[in-house]
Formats: C-alpha cells, structure tokens, sequence
C-alpha cells in the first residue's frame, strides 16, 4: 500500500485549507478521509461539494444513507460504514435499517429495500440497469428523478471509497465504535 499523507491545516496544500476549516468547525475535528484527500484540493473539493448537492436531493436523510451504505458495502470501505453508521445514527436513521445495510440483509420497509435493490443494480451494473429494474423502483413508489440521484450518490461513494482503499485511511476514534469488518469477499486486503 502507498503510503499518503493525513495532512493537518497547517501541513495541507493552500487549496484544501480552507475546506478542512469548514470540516474542523462543522464536526468539531478533521475526517482523516478529508486529510487524506486534502493531498489532491480538487478531489477534496469535489467529495465536499458534491456531499452537499447529494444533501438537497428530494430523498429522505434515511434513503440517503441507503444508497450511500449500500454503495460502502458493496465496494468494501471499512472507513465508510463505520463513518455513515454514525452519521445515520447522529441523523436518526431507523437502527433496524442500518443493521440490514450493515449486514446485507433485506430492509423490511419494502419501498425502502426497492432502493437498497436499485442502488446495487447501479453498482454492479456500472450503470446499465435494465428496464425492468428500473421499473421496479418506480412500481415501488419512486420517480426517475430518483434513478438520477442513486447514481449521484453512486458516483460520490466512488470518490470516498476508492480514496480510503488506496490510502488506507485510518478509522477517526469518532467512527471506531461502528468499525464494520469487510467480508473477505468484498474487500480487498
């Protein structure tokens, strides 16, 4: 494994300073992924900033978390399922829901497992879904406005998840008690 650095304030590049600021003051400390990031400011700016629009989407904090956990589990990133279970705790996301986006299990709510389905068709399709797939979210009660925000949330995990896998970011002792171990499977070592 390469080894980046996890930059404070003081030792990131110009560009990212102000960003990790804003995450110092809003969270009350840095995430190490945001140090890591701040190594390129772009990618920094760009998780930042698309985190906010993916916030003003039409779907509900929980939905939100449903593509974003969805998309940690199915690309194996240990630094974000921990990191998004305590935010969906923080933010009042039904416990029972986080358990089955933790464990891959069915979310009995059957709207809300027809987006948990959707948003894995995105990810292991790479975003072919066929029509049937897609009608089955919207027979769910969802619009395609929706099938548009799963792949923005797809699309932001990327950003996250594949930064954590090449720098083996460090869990934050904020996000150590929901540590979640990657199936073998799933994650590469």
């Amino acid at each position: 494994m390469q080894d980046f650095p996890s930059h404070t304030i003081d030792s990131a590049p110009a560009g990212a300073k102000p960003v990790l600021q804003a995450a110092l003051k809003g969270y009350g400390f840095v995430p190490n992924l945001y140090a890591t990031m701040a190594e390129a400011p772009a990618i920094l700016e760009g998780y930042t900033t698309l985190s906010t629009i993916f916030g003003k989407t039409d779907l509900s904090e929980t939905e939100r978390q449903i593509i974003l956990m969805t998309n940690n589990r199915l690309n194996g990133c240990k630094y974000c399922m921990a990191a998004h279970t305590t935010l969906s705790q923080m933010s009042g996301v039904p416990e029972d829901v986080i358990t089955a986006l933790r464990d891959d299990a069915p979310i009995t709510n059957p709207k809300l497992e027809a987006l948990r389905q959707f948003a894995i068709v995105i990810n292991e399709s790479r975003g072919w879904p066929t029509d049937a797939q897609i009608d089955s979210l919207l027979q769910a009660g969802y619009t395609r406005q929706t099938v548009l925000e799963v792949i923005l949330g797809t699309a932001l995990k990327v950003l996250s998840n594949y930064t954590n896998h090449v720098a083996d970011t460090e869990l934050d002792p904020a996000f150590a008690a929901n540590a979640w171990p990657a199936p073998a499977a799933q994650a590469a070592e």
